[in-house]
């Protein structure tokens, strides 16, 4: 490592063509990363959709569901599984294990589904595919003047295509629509008219709608395909076709007996766009794609399109591209202030030159680090932008205690180079040191669970990335530029003006620094060294005092803090079967009073802006399911946060009566609800009744809004029972259900690609055959023996509410309940605290099948937390090891690490300062702070050390070790806290996200600092008199402070050896 340092030092040239190395490749690096609004993630959930037309909920789970469910039972590297059954069709979800490969979870999740030994007649093939992450990048709208839905659709299908020929675009999504279809409306009077059955009906259209291959006819001169080609692909090309013909000449025809249009599912499915008929296209980005640049496509493609439509128009509905540039913009601003205030405060306590030198660190880590993250899948998002800020203050702590080193040997009147030399090796080990145990305590983040560790895992790896460059620069760089440069000046020298200016500056700095050092810190440390005991007890009731504040509720606590929206989204169900006008005059009331707000709200704007820029109000997917999303100004030209306006609208609008669940979101909750508990349990009515005794608990709750649940109340059913004649006709269940499924249902005779659209044809009875319970009653069931009789004659129904979902947690069935703060970040954790200890355990004194599991923002906590405790003791473990290493000691690297649960006074306090609650972003920082708060202590023990070997005694070098240190420890400290001071004192919604752990690490390092100075020299003593104790116990002599210290005994060893 000496030749290597002294080479360097010696020769410039070659650190410059270092430098210019990592600019240049640094630049291509920062040139070439894509960027996106949060770090990119693989993705670990796996979907099964199964789909089996006119099938209930129960057929779903019973006969699919279940039989899949317990097939993927065993699979190595499944987390858990939920399903949801449902009309028609259901969807299991697979979560996977995080570090387990999910093509191989794919693979034995589909060998296990072909293991099912059967699944019901008529259901479709089951579709398995990985859930890939793609994020909504841009939407906008289209719509026009009296124009059709499907003539909107066809013009959105333009765009689709256009879209996707752009480079770059692949996921595109159109919506607003319900599916096309061709309904083949058969008239009831007419089928009996003609003895004719729905099977033949449905026969007659499947055998002859056709394109099929009848072979070849090869002649001596050529070949001759032979084909029929009589595939029809719209209804009015349906109304000729055959269903009957007999030898006497007649011929019946489809139009005949039935009406044959080209229609839409009714199944509805509309949106309108500030109150105007219109289709959603929304463009999203895969991990291979980049956010900006797809969104500055996608702007100038709507450009030009308006610029050529005349009658549609296509507008903007939300952008993320425009909140990201903001993030961004307030990020790098608070970057750039971090980096000016570091640069201050090395100019006001370093000579300006040596300063300069040292700040250099900062561009040229992390051009090395542009290097490395272009090649790791890093991109530019809000996260890896965090990372670097952090970084900022502490990757100039190695630069300046080798700087101040260097220039303490040039003062003893050695020359530059050596100076330079001896002042760098002199320090390694504490540095390298320092820099490895703060990359170990960040690597912690690559090892959380959830939704966090996927997102500051970037953050680490930053991080990490960054100060491994600086420690290549600080060794390697940094001592041949300050030996090389006039960094290095005797105070004795004449300068001029500007040097003049500065160096006074500097030394009226280092003045007041030394007299803070000398009249303060150095006799409070000498006093606390006599009084141990009161040198203890405060630090000690401080902490105890902090615990307090934070579990006496003094200082709040959440699991995860709010993210800023620009998004507000009402959500509206009514009971199953709600006519959807209905669905829609409630929801369009609710859009009226929306506009109402925005007007009160643009008045209070200062800019005068429409605070809200667009409606989207949705009817559907079902008749009785509404929303609305309504967009805001972006960002930072909104006066007012999204739940200030969210609130104003809820307490406009009121009580809905005859409503099923109402929520107002406002988009702010990280990793799901702050409260939502899933009842699990086999008994249905049990679980319905906790739901209901749950949910009219919550509703008391003064600190929660928006209670809901994800078991619907079930559509009216009209549950058929057959007559004792209908036995004697002949008939039975299945064959009279059949008939009946097939006039209200209907029957899928074909299904056909229609450009991008897959359309299905339909027979069944035409609507005013099946409008009304009269329509049933009047219905002729066919016999076997070819005889029409009335339904009424052959079976009664009774009318009751059936299911519309069934929901499974893991092969449970589960209804979950959730509920939102009033007020964002107060109140979840007590909230959830009193379901756990209160409420749960008195609904289950009541209903013994049923148990809780306690989902959202508590699951996404708790992985966080349990994963972060496993590898904790591990992490704690290999800084122990470094420091050792470092020292050759035992007891010093835990002294040093004893230091830490008193970081948490600065924590506590700072929350309570800045009105933040503790979160889990807070507990992140603080495994970040470990790493950070070591390194002032390594560069203390290390001269402490160093001055026993010089011959000093050792409550003297105690004192002379913090006396010498104190600048390069309160300048590092200094340094770190500027670094982040303007993202904490960041007034900005879009930055409230990050700043918890920002607080954590500031005024963490700060009470670190004060307990490095005063309370480590405090343990080291402690920690002499125990080993001079025990030394004195073993031998009976006398035995001094001194010789017990493991830098003496090293001494006396290298001397015994020589």
């Amino acid at each position: 490592m000496r030749k290597v340092i002294s080479y360097f030092i010696k020769f410039p040239v070659a650190v410059n063509i270092f430098v210019f190395a990592f600019i240049g490749f640094g630049l291509a690096g920062a040139l070439s990363m894509k960027s996106s609004f949060f770090p990119l993630s693989e993705s670990r959930n796996i979907s099964i959709n199964l789909t089996y037309p006119g099938a209930s909920p129960q057929e779903m789970e019973e006969g699919i569901v279940l039989k899949v469910e317990d097939n993927l039972k065993g699979i190595v590297g499944i987390d858990r599984v939920t399903s949801v059954s449902r009309e028609n069709s259901a969807s299991i979800n697979i979560e996977i294990i995080k570090g387990k490969n999910i093509e191989v979870v794919l693979a034995d999740v589909k060998n296990a589904v072909d293991r099912v030994p059967s699944f019901p007649s008529g259901m479709e093939p089951p579709v398995i595919a990985k859930i890939e992450n793609i994020r909504p990048t841009i939407s906008f709208i289209i719509h026009g003047e009296e124009i059709s839905l499907a003539t909107l659709k066809q013009y959105a299908r333009d765009v689709e295509n256009d879209l996707r020929n752009i480079e770059g675009i692949s996921q595109v999504r159109i919506s607003g629509f319900p599916d096309q279809e061709i309904e083949i409306a058969v008239r009831e009077n007419d089928l009996i008219a003609y003895n004719l059955s729905f099977a033949e009906v449905a026969n007659a259209v499947s055998r002859s709608n056709l394109l099929i291959s009848g072979g070849n006819i090869k002649t001596d001169d050529e070949d001759y395909l032979i084909r029929a080609r009589n595939k029809n692909y719209y209804g009015n090309e349906l109304v000729n076709l055959v269903v009957r013909a007999d030898a006497s000449g007649n011929i019946i025809r489809l139009s005949d007996i039935a009406n044959v249009t080209d229609t839409w599912s009714e199944n509805p499915d509309r949106l309108f766009f500030n109150g105007k008929k219109s289709i959603d296209i929304t463009v999203s980005n895969t991990n291979s794609e980049d956010l900006l640049s797809t969104a500055d496509n996608v702007k100038k493609y709507i450009e030009i399109f308006n610029q050529q439509q005349g009658n549609v128009k296509i507008d903007i509905s939300s952008d993320a591209s425009i909140t990201l540039k903001q993030r961004t913009n307030l990020l790098l601003k608070n970057a750039g202030m971090g980096v000016l205030l570091v640069l201050f405060f090395l100019a006001l306590f370093l000579n300006v030159r040596l300063a300069f030198w040292v700040a250099t660190g900062i561009p040229i880590a992390f051009f090395g680090m542009f290097i490395f993250a272009s090649n790791l899948g890093i991109t530019i998002n809000v996260l890896s932008l965090f990372g670097m800020i952090i970084v900022i203050g502490i990757l100039v702590d190695d630069g300046i205690v080798i700087g101040e080193n260097i220039y303490n040997h040039y003062e003893k009147g050695k020359s530059p180079i050596r100076a330079a030399i001896d002042g760098t090796l002199e320090v390694i080990p504490p540095v390298v040191s320092a820099i490895l145990t703060t990359i170990i305590a960040f690597s912690t983040f690559f090892f959380l669970d959830g939704r966090l560790g996927d997102f500051f895992g970037e953050v680490a790896l930053i991080v990490i990335i960054t100060l491994s460059v600086s420690l290549i620069e600080a060794i390697i760089i940094l001592p041949a530029h300050i030996a090389h440069s006039k960094a290095l000046e005797r105070k004795g020298k004449k300068r001029n003006k500007i040097n003049t200016f500065f160096y006074n500056v500097n030394e009226k700095a280092e003045i007041g620094l030394f007299y803070i050092r000398d009249h303060y810190y150095a006799p409070f440390l000498r006093f606390f060294l006599k009084h141990k005991l009161l040198g203890f007890a405060i630090p000690i009731a401080l902490l105890i005092f902090s615990i307090g504040g934070l579990g006496g509720g003094i200082v709040k606590t959440a699991f995860f803090p709010s993210i800023a929206s620009d998004r507000v989204s009402i959500d509206l169900k009514m009971l199953q079967g709600t006519n959807e006008k209905i669905t829609d005059s409630i929801i369009s009331e609710i859009e009226r009073v929306a506009w109402e707000v925005n007007e009160e709200f643009t008045g209070k704007q200062i800019s005068n802006e429409a605070v809200i820029q667009n409606i989207i109000k949705r009817i559907g997917p079902g008749s009785a399911n509404g929303s609305l999303t309504i967009n805001l100004l972006p960002g930072e030209a909104r006066d007012f946060s999204s739940s200030e306006i969210t609130n104003a609208i809820r307490d406009k609008v009121g009580q809905v009566i005859g409503v099923e669940s109402l929520t107002y979101g406002s988009g702010g909750n990280f990793g799901g609800s702050p409260v939502a508990v899933s009842l699990l349990g086999s008994n249905i009515e049990e679980l319905k009744a906790a739901k209901n005794e749950l949910k009219e608990i919550l509703s008391n709750n003064p600190l929660l809004k928006d209670i809901s649940d994800n078991d619907p109340s079930g559509i009216k059913e009209v549950r058929i029972k057959l007559k004792d004649n209908a036995y004697l006709l002949g008939l039975n269940l299945q064959t009279v259900m059949s008939q009946v499924r097939a006039g209200f249902f209907g029957l899928q005779t074909q299904r056909f690609q229609r450009g991008q659209d897959e359309i299905k044809v339909w027979v069944r009875y035409v609507k005013d055959d099946r409008s009304s319970l009269k329509n049933l009653d009047d219905m002729y069931i066919t016999t076997p023996t070819n005889q029409s009789v009335p339904f009424s004659e052959i079976a009664s129904y009774e009318i009751e509410r059936g299911e519309v979902l069934i929901n499974h947690l893991n092969s449970k069935r589960e209804i979950q309940v959730t509920a939102d703060l009033k007020v964002a970040n107060e109140g979840a954790t007590e909230a959830l605290e009193e379901i756990k200890t209160t409420i749960m355990p008195e609904i289950s004194s009541k209903y013994p099948t049923v148990s809780a599991v306690y989902e959202g923002q508590n699951r996404e906590a708790e992985k966080t937390k349990s994963s972060a405790i496993k590898v904790a003791y591990t992490i704690l473990a290999l800084i122990y090891m470094v420091i050792a290493f470092t020292f050759r000691s035992y007891e010093q690297p835990l002294l040093l690490m004893l230091l830490i649960p008193f970081s948490l006074i600065g924590v506590v306090w700072g929350h309570w300062i800045h009105d933040f609650p503790v979160n889990i972003l807070s507990w992140l920082g603080i495994i970040a702070l470990i790493g950070i708060m070591v390194n002032d202590g390594l560069v203390l023990i290390e001269k402490f050390n160093s001055f026993l070997k010089e011959g000093l005694s050792f409550d003297e070098a105690l004192v002379q070790a913090g006396v010498s240190r104190f600048r390069a420890i309160l300048l590092t400290t200094l340094t770190t806290i500027a670094g982040l001071a303007p993202l904490l004192l960041e007034k900005s919604r879009q930055a409230q996200f990050l700043i918890p752990m920002a607080i954590s690490i500031s005024y963490g390092i700060m009470i670190a600092t004060i307990l490095t100075l005063v309370l480590l020299p405090l343990y080291l003593s402690v920690a002499n008199s125990i080993k001079v104790f025990i030394k004195w116990m073993l031998t009976g002599e006398k035995v001094t402070k001194e010789e017990v210290e493991r830098a003496i005994i090293e001494l006396k060893n290298e001397e015994d050896e020589l």
